[in-house]
């Protein structure tokens, strides 16, 4: 398995490359832009942020970071394994928050969820050794947002989070990779660079998979914000991405043949299945 913590050593952290995301106990130690009336108004990413002060519930000590106005980013489309994309803005990368003292981190919807077991964890084996440099732009790179994420990850195994909460991480870090891989192909990089960029794509789908496969049976629902049927259809589609299409046809007919399904979700299944037939699965 590939290191999905690559590039934390930065930050102070000895980080084991063969550390299982999903590992049981026995290892754990181991805005809305308004156009002129014929042309689109430019939207820039910084019009679209704030600065929000944030209490670390580790080591309290206040700080602040960058977050999206509410209301403020316009949903264009959204991929098949449910990522949304927005007008002049990746919201993706302000989810994660970090604290630049302890090296807590965590999606924003989990951060103040920390119990004082949890904290001693987080203390030790990551607060011992971790040090941090923010890049002090306007604006999140993709680099730094992955980062950010990357330690929210480690944070979940450390502290033994849910299942579904380690593979809603592993989902955002995949996103955020695309992202990443879309910017640079409108650059100037390489073949092998945007290669490399999807690979660790796919690696963090696959963590997605594993996860929301095991917290599908463990866990209770509302999952991550998700009704059943939703992450039934993610799992489907996070199964067809990773070539496991028979898995995925398994899962997307979960979906259609569901009575109690809303019809957005039938319709998203129904999609699948039909791309699904189309590649021959």
């Amino acid at each position: 398995m590939s290191n999905l913590f690559a590039g934390l050593e930065s930050l102070g952290l000895k980080v084991k490359k063969d550390i299982d995301v999903f590992e049981e106990e026995k290892k754990e130690e181991a805005g809305t832009g308004q156009g002129a009336e014929n042309k689109p108004k430019e939207i820039s990413e910084e019009s679209l942020l704030f600065e929000k002060t944030h209490k670390c519930p580790v080591c309290d000590t206040e700080f602040k970071c960058k977050m999206v106005r509410t209301g403020k980013a316009k949903l264009v489309s959204q991929d098949m394994d449910l990522r949304p994309k927005y007008q002049g803005i990746d919201p993706l990368k302000y989810d994660a928050i970090l604290c630049p003292t302890c090296g807590y981190a965590s999606l924003n919807r989990y951060f103040n969820f920390v119990m004082s077991s949890q904290a001693k964890q987080i203390k030790e084996q990551i607060s011992s050794t971790f040090k941090y440099t923010s890049e002090n732009g306007k604006v999140y790179s993709y680099d730094e947002a992955i980062t950010r994420h990357k330690m929210a990850l480690l944070n979940t195994v450390v502290k033994k989070g849910k299942l579904s909460e380690r593979a809603y991480t592993c989902l955002k870090l995949a996103w955020l990779f695309r992202g990443k891989r879309e910017e640079m192909m409108k650059g100037d990089s390489t073949k092998e660079e945007i290669e490399a960029v999807a690979k660790e794509e796919i690696e963090c789908l696959k963590n997605a998979h594993e996860g929301f496969i095991s917290a599908f049976s463990q866990e209770d629902f509302p999952m991550c914000g998700m009704d059943e049927y939703t992450v039934t259809f993610l799992v489907a589609e996070l199964s067809r991405r990773i070539g496991q299409k028979e898995e995925a046809k398994r899962w997307v007919s979960k979906v259609l043949v569901a009575r109690d399904a809303n019809r957005r979700i039938k319709d998203k299944a129904l999609a699948l299945k039909e791309s699904l037939q189309s590649d021959g699965a």
